[in-house]
């Protein structure tokens, strides 16, 4: 079975694949900190309660958006599995894909992962907007090569700017407000419609603008931790993938063997 990790800025995902079906997964906090001994205790506990060994695992596959997590999470693979890990983007696990921006260097492991599925599961030109702790929206052409993208505040991050740098408005929780209207009665009310139609203001119009730049249809796919969400309250996307990083992984694992 195949071990992979995404690490993002807030959240490392692990998952349990066998062939391309995820059979578990699991979530901690990203801390650049935290030993490969710490992941152990944590990872090997939650593998024996999902019914599996750790000899169950074969190949070990990682991609971060935080290099300090690189050398903890390698200490993971060899000393608790003893598997030499593969990094996404390196070695055998090469992107593989044509990446069309001034410093193909820069793009994040996230993106490139979610390009490399995205052009696997879906035909034609894409857009693949991934709701994590920045929000990208990607342009990925019919040949699937990178042709470049957006970078934005997250919700959360925006709402923990707004929270933060202002004396009395208080921390609410993101959710659709009750109400259609954009007129707000009370102070959370108003915070809510600001930052939540704000953000689907937003994407919906970048998307519009990124696809009259692209020229031809572009089928748009939404990842990350509130898809879900604003998929009830917008036309916008064609496809929900929640797993979309996760089966990047997968398929990079699959190319380093072959």
């Amino acid at each position: 079975m195949l071990l992979a990790a995404d690490v993002g800025n807030t959240n490392v995902v692990f998952a349990l694949f066998e062939g391309r079906e995820i059979k578990a997964r699991w979530r901690i906090a990203t801390d650049p900190r935290r030993t490969g001994d710490e992941y152990a205790v944590w990872l090997l506990r939650l593998l024996e309660l999902e019914g599996h060994d750790r000899d169950d695992i074969t190949q070990i596959i990682f991609g971060s958006v935080v290099p300090r997590s690189i050398h903890n999470l390698t200490v993971l693979a060899q000393k608790y599995f003893g598997i030499e890990p593969i990094v996404a983007g390196q070695g055998d696990a090469e992107w593989g894909i044509a990446i069309d921006v001034d410093d193909p260097r820069t793009l994040g492991a996230d993106r490139a992962l979610n390009t490399i599925a995205a052009h696997e599961k879906y035909e034609g030109d894409l857009i693949v907007i991934d709701f994590g702790t920045a929000t990208t929206i990607d342009a990925v052409d019919f040949t699937g090569a990178y042709k470049g993208g957006i970078i934005a505040p997250g919700i959360n991050l925006s709402l923990d700017a707004l929270v933060g740098n202002t004396a009395k408005l208080p921390r609410i929780a993101i959710r659709k407000p009750e109400s259609d209207s954009v007129v707000g009665r009370n102070t959370e009310d108003q915070m809510l419609i600001g930052v939540f139609w704000g953000y689907v203001s937003l994407i919906e119009g970048l998307v519009a603008r990124m696809r009259s730049e692209i020229g031809r249809p572009a089928k748009v796919v939404a990842t990350g931790g509130l898809a879900l969400l604003f998929d009830e309250t917008t036309q916008l996307f064609d496809e929900v993938d929640s797993d979309l990083t996760l089966d990047g992984l997968a398929i990079l694992a699959e190319r380093a063997i072959t």
